[in-house]
């Protein structure tokens, strides 16, 4: 039987040790809740802010006009701290960081949401350094703003991690999430709130991490009231292989960062030196580290062109399936286990990145199953460009969580 998340935080009491009882944070001032978890107020917004973010920001980010519930409330945002491993070294010590977004309401119990960000380019552009993630805005302006407790992972190697990237490596995804939801109900029991529903969602990157999430927390047996997910790349293989083979017209300028990004995260963390080496050409493989060292580069230098970038064996679908590089993304799935908790997979149908096909393989695997897991369902947003598709869904999300 599922267990509760009650139950969940008496077991991050064991692990990190009883909270102390303490004020809540003030500005700058981290406070220490248990051994490994730390957390600070970094702002607070008021429902004016969260308002321009639904009714200004948001169109201008996603090119789309979408109707917004106004926010009824201001939200504390707070920078959580903690300790985690990372699987694929051997469980290996690290800290991570995440967001903790509070309605500052005189209520003491919420619902709530764990966003898992998409793909991003400065280090910092992550739940927790909410001024410079606009997905993040909308999900705190829409969500909090209305009630619910958000919490959202930076994920290794971004926000204050000192690990290289882990993008796309799904144990360490699943580890950075998990590990923050202990923390945030550690820090909720210091500021004697609580949270009894759990709701997942993610967009892009975000959406195969909230996947890989919920099959760990099923796993462990943690409920879940319901997971959402928009253009989410389910089987990274399927996503690769047409950007390579069966190329669309309007494919985006920057799948290639899904290249990079993935080659060396999966050399540093799956241990296979030259991983990288091995797939980029010769001339670009420098620049293509740097870009995935956060170095300073020049954009257009990176080609956009696979062809280019990429060597041509790679194009080969046989050499590419049994490529190191091939074999660790062909892993790289969160679909393939029978999922018990309700989801929804939305997809656009003008989306740049993810096709229809993989925004939709979660709910068909899962009706291949003799009369169907119908418990699994994928939603059209559309014609929705990429972000597009995260903004019509949003609203979406939360009516269904409300539901729930």
């Amino acid at each position: 039987m599922p267990i509760t998340l009650r139950a969940l935080i008496l077991v991050s009491a064991l692990l990190f040790g009883a909270a102390a009882q303490a004020a809540p944070a003030s500005r700058n001032a981290p406070v220490e809740v248990t051994s490994g978890v730390k957390y600070e107020l970094v702002a607070r917004w008021d429902a004016h802010r969260l308002n321009q973010i639904l009714e200004t920001d948001t169109p201008k980010f996603a090119g789309v006009k979408v109707d917004y519930t106004p926010a009824r409330n201001g939200v504390r945002l707070y920078r959580i701290t903690y300790s985690s491993v990372i699987p694929e070294k051997g469980n290996a010590p690290t800290v991570a960081s995440g967001l903790l977004a509070v309605p500052d309401t005189k209520e003491t119990s919420f619902p709530m949401v764990s966003y898992q960000h998409g793909t991003i380019y400065g280090r910092h552009e992550v739940p927790s350094f909410a001024e410079e993630s606009p997905e993040t805005q909308l999900m705190i302006a829409q969500f909090a703003g209305q009630g619910y407790a958000v919490i959202g992972a930076d994920y290794f190697g971004l926000g204050v991690s000192q690990e290289p990237e882990g993008y796309m490596v799904k144990a360490s995804h699943q580890q950075a999430c998990y590990d923050l939801l202990i923390a945030s109900h550690s820090v909720l029991d210091h500021l004697k709130l609580k949270s009894d529903k759990l709701f997942l969602s993610g967009w892009s990157q975000g959406g195969f991490v909230t996947m890989a999430f919920l099959e760990k927390l099923e796993s462990a047996g943690v409920a879940v009231r319901g997971a959402a997910t928009a253009s989410a790349p389910l089987d990274l293989y399927a996503a690769m292989e047409g950007f390579l083979d069966f190329p669309r017209p309007n494919d985006a300028v920057w799948l290639n960062s899904i290249f990079i990004l993935s080659a060396f995260s999966y050399e540093n963390y799956y241990g296979v030196p030259g991983l990288a080496r091995s797939l980029f050409a010769e001339e670009h493989y420098d620049i293509a580290k740097k870009a995935y060292d956060r170095q300073p580069i020049d954009a257009a230098a990176v080609p956009t062109d696979l062809h280019k970038l990429i060597k041509p064996d790679y194009f080969d679908p046989h050499y590419f399936a049994n490529s190191a590089f091939g074999r660790l993304i062909a892993a790289t799935q969160a679909y393939r286990w029978v999922i018990k908790s309700p989801v929804r997979n939305y997809y656009g149908e003008a989306d740049e990145a993810i096709t229809q096909g993989v925004g939709r393989m979660a709910m068909t695997y899962a009706q291949a199953f003799g009369s169907g897991n119908k418990v699994v369902e994928a939603v059209s947003t559309g014609p929705t460009t990429h972000r597009g598709t995260f903004a019509t869904a949003v609203p979406q999300w939360k009516a269904w969580f409300d539901g729930r």
